[in-house]
Formats: C-alpha cells, sequence, structure tokens
C-alpha cells in the first residue's frame, strides 16, 4: 500500500510538473530578430521594462537571419518577426503569414561609403554589404543601382544578415560601401565614411512591425493582441520618455549622446499613430516585387494585412 500510494504521489508530482511546464511554454512569446537594430527599440523596451511581462507572457527574443524568420513562423519555432517587407514578400508567395502591426511610415536607410566613392560610377566593381537579398536594403540599393544607371551585375552584393554585420563589415573595409541606418550611420562617419546617398525615398517599401502566422491569428488571438498592446505601450513609453530613451540608444548601440539623440529624433518622425498599414504602400511594394516574379494583378492588399486586434484608432 505505502508503495502504491508513493507511486501515485509521484505519478502527480510528474503529471503536475508537465502541465506547470505546458503552460510555461505556452505563455513564452519568442520573437527573430536578424540583429540589433535602432528600429526595434520599442521591441526592446517592452522586454526591458516589463511591459510584455505585464500580460502574462516571458518574451524570449531570438537571433536569426531575416530570410529564415518566415519558415520559422510558419513552423511555430517564433511566434513572431519585425520585418513587414519580409512578412508581405513571403506571404505573396504562398506562406500563410499575415502582417498585424506596422509600427513607422517611411525607412531610414542610407548608402554609407568609404570617401574614395565621391560619384555612383565609382562602385562599380566594389562590394556592398546589405542585410539580405530581398530584404528592405537590397531593394533600395537596387532602386540606387536603377536610378544610377547602373546594372546589378556591375557590383557584388554581399549579405551579412543584418544592419549591424553590414557596419562591421564596413567598418574593417570588407566592403566599399553599406546600407545602414541610424546610428550606425552616424558612427560610420566618425570612424571616417561618409553618407553617400539617402535611399528611404527611393522606393515605398514598408519597414518594421510585427508578423505572423495565420494559425496564430486564428488560434492565439488573446496572445497576439496582448503582445500588440504591449508593444504599442512602449512606443507610448519611449514617446514620454526621451532622455531615458537616448540612453538606452546609447548604451546598447555604443554611440555619443549627441548621435543617439539625433537617432531618437529619426524615429520618433516616423512612428506611426495608429500601427497600421495602408493598403496603397503594399500596392506599391508589390510594385516593386513584380520586377522580379509574378504577382497575380487582382491579389487583394488586404488579404495580407489583418489589424483586428489592435486598439480602436491605435
Amino acid at each position: 500500500m505505502r508503495k502504491a500510494l508513493a507511486a501515485a504521489v509521484t505519478l502527480s508530482w510528474l503529471f503536475s510538473a508537465a502541465v506547470g511546464q505546458a503552460a510555461d511554454i505556452q505563455q513564452k512569446i519568442r520573437i527573430g530578430f536578424p540583429s540589433l537594430a535602432f528600429s526595434y527599440l520599442p521591441f526592446y523596451v517592452a522586454q526591458e521594462k516589463g511591459l510584455l511581462k505585464k500580460t502574462g507572457f516571458e518574451s524570449e527574443y531570438i537571433q536569426m537571419r531575416t530570410g529564415i524568420q518566415p519558415q520559422a513562423v510558419v513552423n511555430g519555432n517564433i511566434n513572431f518577426f519585425p520585418s513587414v517587407s519580409t512578412g508581405i514578400s513571403a506571404a505573396i508567395s504562398g506562406l500563410p503569414l499575415v502582417v498585424v502591426l506596422n509600427l513607422y511610415n517611411g525607412t531610414p536607410w542610407i548608402l554609407v561609403t568609404g570617401k574614395e566613392v565621391s560619384k555612383p560610377q565609382d562602385l562599380i566593381g566594389k562590394n556592398l554589404a546589405i542585410s539580405g537579398i530581398r530584404t528592405s536594403p537590397y531593394y533600395f540599393l537596387l532602386a540606387a543601382l536603377k536610378k544610377w544607371e547602373i546594372p546589378e551585375k556591375n557590383v557584388a552584393l554581399i549579405s551579412t544578415g543584418g544592419t549591424a554585420s553590414s557596419f562591421a563589415a564596413l567598418a574593417s573595409n570588407q566592403v566599399a560601401g553599406a546600407v545602414l541606418t541610424p546610428p550606425f550611420d552616424d558612427k560610420a562617419v566618425s570612424l571616417g565614411f561618409k553618407k553617400f546617398q539617402f535611399l528611404g525615398d527611393l522606393v515605398d517599401i514598408p519597414y518594421v512591425g510585427l508578423v505572423t502566422s495565420q494559425d496564430e491569428v486564428k488560434n492565439h488571438r488573446d496572445r497576439v493582441r496582448k503582445t500588440l498592446a504591449a508593444i504599442l505601450e512602449a512606443v507610448s513609453w519611449t514617446r514620454s520618455n526621451r532622455g531615458e530613451s537616448v540612453k538606452m540608444i546609447a548604451d546598447k548601440f555604443k554611440v555619443t549622446p549627441a548621435e543617439a539623440e539625433r537617432t531618437y529624433e529619426t524615429m520618433i518622425s516616423m512612428l506611426t499613430k495608429d500601427g497600421r498599414l495602408t493598403p496603397k504602400v503594399v500596392r506599391e511594394y508589390m510594385e516593386v516585387l513584380r520586377q522580379e516574379r509574378p504577382i497575380p494583378a487582382d491579389l487583394d492588399p488586404q488579404k495580407l494585412l489583418d489589424f483586428s486586434m489592435l486598439p480602436p484608432g491605435g
């Protein structure tokens, strides 16, 4: 009897532990990021200020290349990733993904080069760093090359995996130029490089937000809703706490207070008011994608977006 009772207690404990472990796994939110970037500041704030934890979820940020993030979401390895342009591109290709949050209107990509590059033709035959093929930096650089009438084959595009890695490649003189965002552009200038060309106004491409799977939206709406609420609260916190936000930028990116201030100003000027993306921007981005693959003319951009879990009016 004592042995049977002990066995029953042990089984009960194991069952309770298993249930508890399953609950812990269910409560964890995993978001994939390619590298450190200023545009992800609301996500850093949401984690470091406990805003995600306040919703009852533990957050885990996982570093992975942008190109593998869509499949990772579909496979259930992560719940979300931040590249809206990548999400839309993958959804058009047939993956069951949807954009549930858009954080920015506009993009701050800039081509930074060595001082020996004085005109576009000086880039011919050179290595240029981008985060990855078919990412925003890639499409912006293609737009610039087209404007300068330089065939893509006349330059060597080096995929680094993320903006921080592109900066590292430039700083170590492995490439002649890199497509960067703040504060890496100012950081590069302080090392003797120059801002050669602003690229953000050459083409309309969505930037950073939150992309998830259709399965997540269908079966875990509450988790998606609470995640969105935490990120939007982080945006409000960032707007209201300039000094601490600037310090966070300076500490994370190892830049001067002045460089962090400029980065903060850039970010605040681009943040959306309601977290939504207009179908017009999606249509224009679809035109960019049509240059390399066929896309049905009647594809409705609204099918790629689902902002129903955002608070009314943002």
